[in-house]
């Protein structure tokens, strides 16, 4: 195990980390704001830490061989989420250390869960620097990791196997192209998104720090009432949209622009018919308990079943208020997720799609016993690695949520809050369910211990937990 390759370019990251910071200590200093010393302070550490890593270990030869590249992912999100904890630890805003890990993990997982109250008083620069996290959280450091990466001659594709989901055929010879590509992709989604935002009536602030967490489906807000406080129908259905096009897969946006045949458009389809399919159905199910017009209120089921779905964690009104029914589907939503190599976090589409295929196939079995009959996705049959794959991690992750939420109830935490807690961090939604951690709560009131817990636990689930727990077995560490 050769570390300097881990080390090297966790440093190389932490000089761009710390170039982010940089546009929160302009926006404090236009506002006259004391913090932007803090976050000028805390971007000249990081330089000097990346510097020295690299100026130490630049010119040296050593391999970055598969056990490298998954304790570097593991490495890189906890070295980021300390280092996105400095600037809110020592600002004014009084978080205690593990608020401050808390709310940093959320940022970069694209959680969106948050321990600050006050959002509508809080200075500029705290607010830009969460919706920066989470941008960068999307895919930015994945993208800025392979970027670096060719310095040490790593061409990163298992980089990129490890935050992807679904194993696809390269879609270019090299991956510095296609890195190419989803950059600019993500760019445009966030410029188009900003500015109809800003066109829809939110200042040019707000439409800039939205943009960065909805096109990031992370769900930072600028306000305690999150996306409630613009009350614009228009703004949301933007939001809807944009959250939408983000939970897609970035290979198959890719290739719809180029006009290329499209990977999986299985998928897709099933993602777009769900949204629209629950979307109708709570419509259908609070309308006699919510006094609005039809379309206000289809409108804000689909905000807010899409803002679920795709785990980013906007609310435009606190639906625990729309009764049992409402709170039981937003529970099991949040289990779903988006599209594999999206920026969504969750269980993701296509597991789903591979469980209910092998359940038709196992029924169809039972009705022909002597037939040959396969699961299949996308039209091709589901391989027996593949479906090992989905049954290893579906057991996995559950297994992973019910241990988190036992240790929570053990923390202190009423089991209503430990549960959803304990789903909302793996699935990187944001909102929980009750009135502790719901869309009208934060996880401000919850113990230390727990904050420390669920920021852990948010990484975890933003690596798909085998990419994060496959560091503490005893035969990764087993030379061969």
């Amino acid at each position: 195990m050769d570390f300097r390759a881990v080390i090297l370019p966790i440093g190389r990251l932490l000089i761009i980390v710390a170039l982010f910071m940089i546009p929160p200590a302009i926006a404090d200093l236009i506002e006259g704001n004391p913090d932007w010393i803090v976050f000028a302070t805390s971007a000249t550490i990081l330089v000097c830490i990346g510097a020295l890593i690299s100026a130490a270990l630049d010119r040296q030869e050593f391999k970055f061989r598969p056990r490298e590249t998954f304790i570097f992912v593991n490495a890189a999100w906890l070295a980021f989420s300390f280092a996105g904890a400095i600037p809110l630890y020592a600002s004014g805003i009084g978080l205690t250390m593990a608020e401050a890990f808390f709310e940093a993990a959320s940022g970069l997982t694209t959680t969106g869960s948050t321990v600050i109250t006050g959002l509508d008083n809080m200075p500029p620069g705290i607010l830009l620097w969460r919706s920066l996290l989470q941008w960068i959280g999307g895919i930015g450091i994945v993208v800025i990791g392979i970027w670096l990466l060719p310095g040490l001659r790593v061409g990163g594709s298992q980089l990129f196997a490890i935050e992807s989901s679904e194993k696809t055929s390269k879609p270019y010879g090299r991956i510095e192209p296609f890195i190419l590509r989803l950059l600019s992709l993500y760019l445009l989604l966030t410029v188009f998104c900003g500015l109809l935002y800003y066109l829809a009536g939110m200042s040019a602030f707000n439409a800039l720090t939205h943009a960065l967490t909805t096109v990031s489906t992370g769900g930072f807000s600028t306000s305690d009432s999150s996306m409630a406080q613009f009350n614009s129908l228009t703004i949301l259905w933007i939001s809807i949209v944009f959250m939408t096009l983000s939970s897609l897969p970035f290979l198959y946006l890719i290739k719809l622009a180029e006009r290329r045949e499209s990977p999986h458009p299985q998928q897709v389809r099933f993602f777009l018919l769900l949204i629209l399919a629950v979307s109708f159905v709570l419509f259908i199910g609070v309308r006699d308990r919510v006094d609005a017009e039809p379309f206000a209120l289809f409108t804000h089921a689909m905000f807010n079943v899409v803002s679920v779905v795709t785990t980013t964690g906007y609310a435009s009104t606190d639906y625990l208020l729309w009764g049992n029914f409402a709170i039981v589907l937003f529970f099991l939503l949040t289990f779903v997720g988006g599209c594999s190599g999206s920026t969504s976090g969750g269980f993701k589409i296509f597991r789903i799609q591979i469980l209910l295929s092998s359940i038709r196939a196992l029924l169809k079995r039972a009705v022909h016993p002597h037939r040959i009959i396969e699961p299949r996705f996308s039209g091709a049959p589901v391989s027996p690695s593949v479906m090992e794959g989905v049954f290893v991690f579906s057991i996995l992750y559950a297994g992973t949520f019910g241990v988190f939420a036992v240790i929570y109830t053990m923390i202190g935490l009423d089991l209503e809050t430990a549960i959803s807690a304990s789903i909302t961090a793996q699935a990187n939604v944001g909102p929980g369910i009750g009135p502790l951690i719901g869309p009208s709560g934060t996880f401000s009131q919850l113990p230390d211990s727990a904050k420390w817990l669920l920021g852990f636990q948010m990484i975890l689930g933003r690596l798909e937990l085998i990419g994060g727990l496959l560091v503490f077995s005893p035969d990764f560490w087993r030379e061969t």
